[in-house]
Order: C-alpha cells, then structure tokens, then sequence
C-alpha cells in the first residue's frame, strides 16, 4: 500500500507543508509516504484519479490535508476505483465531515493511527455530474456562502466580516427562494417556495451546524431537510436548535419538512440556480441528487492499545 498527502496550500497555515513534514519526521515515516502539493481547484481530483488509473493493480491511499473541499475533490478523484482508500487530515478551516464518525478532530490528526486503521465502506452522493461526500445545500445558506467566496478579499465587508455580510444579504435576498424539492418523486413543497434545504450524507455543515443530525454516512439514505419560508424573527428563533441539531422537533413540524430518500430532484425557473456542494459553490437549471451506497472506503483512526 501506498500512502499519499494530498496537501491544499490554501487551506490552513502557509506553514501546513513544513509542519506535515516535520510530523511525519519525528514518526519516522517521511521516507515511505509521498506529499502532493495542489496548484490549482480541481488539481486534486486530477491528480487522484490520475494516479489511480496509472496504479491500478496497487493500493493507494489519499490522506486529504485540508479542508472539506480538499476532502471533497480527493473523494471525487477516488469515485470508482477499487484500489482507492482516502482518508483526512484534517487541516482547512472547516472540517465538518469527520464530524460524522464521532471522534473529535484530534484523533484525525494521529497520523500513525490513519496510517495503521482499516478502511471501512462510506456512501457518496452524485449531483448531475459532481460527487458529494457530506452535503449539498441550497437557499439560504448557499447565498450566504456564495456571497463570503464573492467579498472575502473586499475591505470593510470582506476578511473577517466575510461571514456577517454574507448572512445580511441573504436575509435580504434569500428568505423566499423559488425552486420544487422532490424526494423519490413526492413534491414536498407544492408551491414551489423554501427558505433553505439540505441533502445530507454527513451531519454538520458550515462548521458548527448539525444539520442532519440522524444522518449516517453507510446506510445507504439521502437525509433531507427542507424549511418552508418563514420571518426574520421565527428564523432567529431557529437558529440555535438548527445548530445543535434539535430542530426535527414538534417545535417546527409546521415549518420543517424531514424526508429519508435515495434520489433528490431540485426544478427550477433559473439557468443559475446556485447550490453548495461540500462548500464549493455550482450553478445551474436542474439538479438531481442520488445515493451511491458504499462507493467509497474511508479510513477513520483506529486507537489500538499498547501491548504490555
């Protein structure tokens, strides 16, 4: 087996390399793995699927370095290849898939125990042509996203207000969007209007939020949550149990929609209709989501106890 850091020089310290090869020094492993360093979006999944193709008879195994788009494109660059595991160490500023396995992000950062844990089977998601390995969401929290990638080099409302902008805009302009949601064919909302919807294959999203909180990422479903338009202040009232993933409550049975499927359809009026895909932002008429059970073998750490 070989073992290959795909590291994303954007996300994380500029120091992320030389700290990566100091701590694969010091376990006396430098020499028997291999560190790729990303030049470019998309360079990871090139490189992946590249290497994959060019070692077909041999094991390899990625180790994404940075963030969950890091880990998205390296999952991407693994779709189909049998002789592919990945794996993250968890570096970017939002790591939110590893969430899932219910290790803290520490644990992740043992390259030892990644390098010496099984691979175990994880579901994709296909999204009319992309992959998805934790969420894909669509609304409100896409425009706020959206918004932060457009202004985060702005001064005044870009760099640390990136986020504060994103979320003004998107109360302005994103509290009634227009689109259908389809789970397995069943229209979940008839007139065509939502505040915000998440198709989810991991738990958490934009760091902090639990948004499919009794989502598992091998049992082959599609976790969808879709919140009805609703005011300013019902949603501030939302927030914090959107956050801590307690809001598939009585609480808002009327304006939470929560449906397991194996196939998403999103219809709208607009050629740029925008949806996030683990972060990264696509535009487009007609989305249509499905489950890909057991596509991928993902290592998560494994302690195994000293012998005495």
């Amino acid at each position: 087996m070989k073992h290959i850091f795909i590291v994303n020089p954007a996300a994380g310290p500029k120091s992320a390399v030389e700290e990566l090869k100091s701590n694969l020094y010091e376990l006396g492993v430098l020499d028997r793995v291999e560190i790729y360093v990303t030049e470019h979006p998309h360079d990871a999944t090139e490189y992946v699927k590249s290497r994959l193709e060019s070692e077909p008879t041999e094991t390899l195994r990625f180790y994404a370095c940075g963030g969950d788009g890091t880990l998205h494109e390296v999952a991407a660059g693994a779709v189909g290849h049998d002789n592919a595991e990945i794996s993250c160490y968890p570096s970017g500023s939002g790591n939110d898939y590893i969430k899932c396995f219910g290790i803290d992000k520490e644990a992740f950062l043992d390259i030892k125990a990644l390098m010496d844990s099984p691979a175990q089977p994880v579901d994709m998601m296909s999204v009319s042509g992309n992959y998805s390995i934790n969420v894909c969401n669509f609304g409100f929290e896409c425009i706020v996203a959206d918004t932060m990638a457009k202004v985060r080099r702005k001064k005044l409302i870009g760099g640390k207000n990136a986020y504060t902008t994103g979320i003004v805009k998107a109360i302005f302009t994103g509290m009634r969007n227009k689109c259908k949601v389809y789970a397995d064919g069943e229209l979940i909302n008839p007139k065509g209007t939502m505040l915000l919807c998440t198709v989810a294959n991991g738990q958490y999203v934009g760091g902090a939020y639990k948004c499919a909180p009794r989502s598992e990422n091998n049992d082959g479903w599609l976790e969808v949550c879709f919140v009805k338009p609703i005011t300013i202040f019902r949603f501030l009232s939302l927030i914090g149990d959107y956050k801590n993933g307690t809001h598939l409550s009585p609480k808002y049975e009327k304006i939470i929609t929560y449906r397991r499927a194996k196939k998403v359809e999103v219809v709208t009026d607009k050629d740029d209709f925008a949806i996030c895909i683990d972060g990264e932002i696509e535009r487009s008429k007609n989305y249509t989501v499905e489950i890909m059970p057991g596509t991928l073998k993902f290592v998560a750490p494994v302690k195994v106890p000293a012998k005495i």
